[in-house]
């Protein structure tokens, strides 16, 4: 027989098949980016840095407050832990996983392949640009750049070397080797990736059916559309068949989830055979707009009834909620979502709106301040500032008060849009 859940169950259940039932532990190690990294499986990686980029919030939201330096450590120096690539966006994953998405990295390489593309049309640069690598080790673009060959009718053009970067990225001849700050060092493959991982071989089906299972498992309870956005894939009969394949090995339970429809009839859904059912979520956490809770849109607005766009490329005038507004959860619901700028001139956390979601219930304001006067004690901020713009503004300056935050008000320059 078909499970049936409530919305309220299918919640807690994503939540907790993404950490969110754990204690946040007195003190952060390696040992906890680990464990949220095996439960996550991905871990988006942004550029944008109004607060902080993105790839820092999924484990400040889960664990609290860390030591950024940690995260750099782990992800961003040479290691042998984890690399990029496009597990889903521009993500960190597991080295280990490289051969996993050889499947991908043959799709770009056959998409290229032909006399028109830009890496046939550029073959020149491409060659010397892996040449490069295997002469020098891992460079940085600049390093490229600084060493450009110089020719009478020069055919050197520094964009066509960075895009040879990228495309030898996506077909796996090239990896991410670590980072400088926030710019990337490249290397070839076989510098970075061991020999025993880079030589497996994993065919296409057995690839999809490993991260269908994973997907699964990192959502908990999902439709067939989750569990294929989860890692971008594409092929979504391929999707289906690997679902077909873990329910009857009994790894996928089928599931109906009450309000969970298209159309006025139920989604097909499944449950991971190892997905707990909390009696509560106990959480509270400020989310990046590519935390995987809220990362897919249509997941977001079925889970959490939270219809969600980021409106950074959203003229000002237009905005309706900031220019990179944050979900914010309490318990199993996400309740409001605040726009927040770290001014590092004056130390300051600026909460510059903040609004109310429908879900939203008396005494949420408390949380979601003593979470903001977290956010803003983990980035060396020492005091916290609050806008008029927005419906939840006026709670939280008055929550934030009893928090012991250093607190005043600014003005936003939306402040008195309707």
């Amino acid at each position: 027989m078909t499970e049936t859940l409530s919305s309220t169950q299918a919640r807690r259940i994503a939540l907790a098949a993404q950490g969110f039932t754990r204690a946040r532990p007195e003190a952060v190690t390696a040992r906890h980016v680990h464990r949220v990294m095996d439960r996550l499986g991905v871990l988006q990686i942004d550029s944008v840095n109004v607060f902080a980029r993105s790839h820092y919030l999924p484990l400040f939201s889960r664990l609290g407050s860390y030591d950024p330096a940690l995260l750099d450590r782990v992800f961003l120096s040479r290691t042998t832990h984890y690399v990029e690539y496009l597990a889903h966006e521009a993500t960190f994953i597991p080295v280990a996983d490289w051969p996993l998405w050889r499947f991908r990295m043959d799709d770009f390489r056959r998409k290229w392949a032909d006399e028109d593309s830009w890496m046939s049309n550029n073959a020149r640069t491409v060659q010397w640009v892996q040449d490069e690598l295997r002469a020098r080790g891992p460079l940085r673009p600049a390093d490229l750049r600084d060493d450009a060959p110089r020719e009478r009718g020069t055919w050197w053009d520094w964009d066509e070397a960075k895009l040879a970067l990228e495309h030898l990225w996506r077909t796996g001849d090239v990896a991410v080797s670590g980072r400088r700050g926030f710019e990337r060092t490249y290397a070839l493959a076989e510098q970075v990736i061991p020999d025993g991982i880079r030589s497996r071989e994993i065919s296409r089906a057995e690839a999809i059916l490993e991260l269908t299972r994973r997907a699964a498992r990192s959502s908990g309870v999902a439709t067939q559309s989750d569990l294929a956005d989860y890692y971008r894939i594409r092929d979504r009969a391929a999707v289906a068949r690997s679902v077909t394949e873990l329910v009857d090995a009994g790894e996928l339970q089928p599931v109906q989830v009450r309000g969970w429809e298209r159309g006025g009839r139920p989604l097909p859904a499944w449950r991971h055979r190892d997905a707990v059912l909390p009696r509560k979520v106990g959480a509270a956490a400020v989310l990046t707009p590519f935390d995987p809770v809220v990362w897919f849109r249509d997941r977001a607005l079925r889970i959490f009834d939270l219809d969600y766009r980021i409106e950074i490329y959203v003229p000002a005038e237009k905005r309706r909620f900031g220019y990179y507004s944050l979900p914010v959860l309490v318990g199993d619901r996400i309740v409001a979502r605040v726009d927040l700028k770290a001014d590092r001139a004056t130390s300051t956390l600026q909460v510059q709106s903040a609004w109310w979601e429908p879900q939203a219930l008396p005494g949420d304001a408390e949380p979601v301040a003593a979470e903001l006067a977290l956010a803003a004690a983990w980035q060396g901020l020492e005091r916290v500032s609050v806008s008029g713009w927005g419906d939840a503004t006026a709670a939280l300056h008055e929550a934030l008060s009893g928090t012991g935050a250093q607190l005043h008000r600014h003005v936003h320059a939306r402040e008195s849009a309707p």
